[in-house]
């Protein structure tokens, strides 16, 4: 049923699935599409393609690389710009600030690495480029570590879709419902480790918001 369900899909699709996995990559940062969707999620279907050979795993990678690098680099540019009136806007006020505040204290806390590090969590991924743009980072300083985490992140989520439609495909040689039956406990552990996420990032803002208000005292 999975098998048959990816093959379908991928076969109407072709190779439009590497423009919607690096279209949905690249709008992650660059126009904040990680809010709702993060780009992982995009990779990681994508390389489950892979593994079905609908799509190369090489050129799969590369496109994965190259959107994520250029996605993060169009939201510093954007973050540049227009970045204090982007917080402003409604669409800042849908991010929140307390959000804001948080991507804003790792940013100072960890100058360029932040951008390395915020890669590797979907809240910061989508937020970090555009802050460092406003913080007045070097562009520089922004590319060497949006290249280095986007050559390490890019790859690891195809790989880790592509690895993970193997193991299901083995299982499934021996028990039928067996990927079934791993897919819904990998989409509950998820779920859990989102919500697990959703409140440890509000405690740090609380934690931040008391801080900063202690400072001004």
């Amino acid at each position: 049923m999975f098998e048959h369900l990816i093959e379908t899909v991928g076969n109407s699709v072709g190779v439009w699935l590497y423009v919607i996995a690096g279209a949905l990559c690249f709008a992650e940062a660059a126009i904040l599409v990680g809010m709702v969707l993060p780009g992982e999620t995009a990779l990681l279907v994508a390389g489950v393609f892979c593994a079905h050979g609908n799509l190369n795993l090489g050129v799969m990678i590369a496109v994965a690389v190259v959107c994520a690098i250029a996605g993060d680099s169009v939201g510093f540019e954007f973050g540049k710009k227009y970045g204090p009136a982007l917080r402003r806007s409604r669409l800042g006020d849908w991010v929140g600030e307390q959000r804001w505040s948080l991507v804003d204290g790792f940013l100072h806390r960890h100058g360029g690495k932040a951008v390395f590090l915020g890669r590797m969590t979907a809240l910061f991924r989508a937020l970090i480029p555009s802050m460092a743009g406003m913080s007045g980072m070097r562009y520089r300083t922004f590319l060497l570590w949006n290249a280095l985490g986007g050559l390490i992140w890019a790859p690891g989520c195809v790989l880790l879709g592509y690895g993970f439609s193997h193991s299901l495909d083995a299982v499934g040689k021996t028990l039928t419902y067996a990927p079934l039956i791993i897919l819904a406990v990998v989409v509950v552990a998820a779920v859990l480790l989102h919500l697990r996420r959703r409140r440890r990032e509000q405690a740090e803002a609380e934690a931040f918001a008391e801080a900063d208000a202690a400072t001004e005292a």
